[in-house]
């Protein structure tokens, strides 16, 4: 790799309906949560003016994503259903297609009707699905057939079980198998543009929350833009011994962290202290250029 190739540098591309999108430096996805009982209170937008409000905050802090979520996927989160999930969904994103017609969305969702839905009737331009596929056996044929960027990610079980499963015989080799084969199914299904997310939180201790952190660049074998979603978790709170509310430091300290291990895009609720960290970390790249 050449000092004009490096992690950052490497020109990628995602086909968004056409629209090429480039991922020259990281990305940042603002969440925007309309559920009642996300992990962290100060995210959930429960009404039209705050859903609005969140989408201005993200755009104006130099968000290039809004991540909308209507099914909380904390340890131990409720089950939703299909249609409550849809009931959620579908006036938000009539709002926020009203008031930023313009702005690239993606739906946190794990069901294929579900995706379906939002990109067909609301022109939902990424699928963010937490199970790759294993929640709903139509999610990858549908990801096709709809022809958008779906982000892949790693998790063990289901929000209600996740954390009753974290045994691994080696943790990041048994993650990237998993992932190479989910993967495949999915380019066999014809999905083209795919993101990969390595699940911090998701069916991990704190321990190996940051064996995964430390080793994150061993995920670039797949030659694929990585997502690295750490913003106010429990690896942060607790290590600090803070609520999810103080953890926005130690978040600041995770994300410059991800971002010199070579993450793509930031999942975060802070978008102005994360578009700071990938100044500052393109700044001491560009350096050395």
């Amino acid at each position: 790799m050449s000092s004009k190739d490096t992690f950052f540098s490497k020109k990628r591309t995602l086909n968004l309906g056409g629209h090429l999108l480039e991922i020259n430096t990281p990305l940042v996805m603002g969440i925007l949560n309309i559920t009642p009982d996300s992990f962290y209170e100060n995210s959930r937008c429960c009404d039209e003016a705050e859903i609005l409000k969140r989408c201005e905050t993200i755009l104006s802090e130099g968000g290039s994503i809004i991540d909308i979520g209507a099914y909380s996927s904390r340890p131990g989160a409720d089950d939703v259903s299909e249609e409550e999930e849809l009931n959620r969904l579908v006036p938000a994103l009539k709002a926020i297609r009203r008031e930023f017609p313009n702005a690239l969305l993606s739906v946190d969702t794990f069901r294929a009707a579900v995706a379906q839905t939002v990109v067909e009737e609301f022109g939902i331009q990424i699928i963010n699905d937490i199970s790759a596929g294993e929640l709903d056996e139509a999610m990858f044929e549908t990801i096709a057939r709809l022809n958008v960027p779906y982000i892949l990610m790693h998790m063990k079980g289901n929000p209600q079980t996740m954390q009753d499963q974290t045994n691994y015989n080696h943790l990041v080799r048994d993650i990237i198998s998993y992932l190479s084969v989910r993967i495949d199914l999915a380019r066999k299904a014809g999905i083209h543009d795919i993101i990969i997310d390595p699940g911090f939180g998701f069916g991990k201790t704190t321990k190996q929350n940051y064996e995964l952190l430390t080793r994150l660049d061993e995920f670039r074998i797949f030659e694929l833009p990585i997502l690295a979603g750490v913003s106010r978790k429990s690896m942060i709170y607790k290590t600090l011994d803070c609520a999810p509310q103080e953890a926005l430091n130690g978040t600041i300290a995770v994300n410059t962290l991800a971002l010199s291990k070579g993450a793509d895009i930031l999942r975060v609720h802070d978008v102005k202290a994360a578009i700071d960290v990938v100044k500052i970390v393109m700044a001491s790249k560009n350096f050395y250029l």
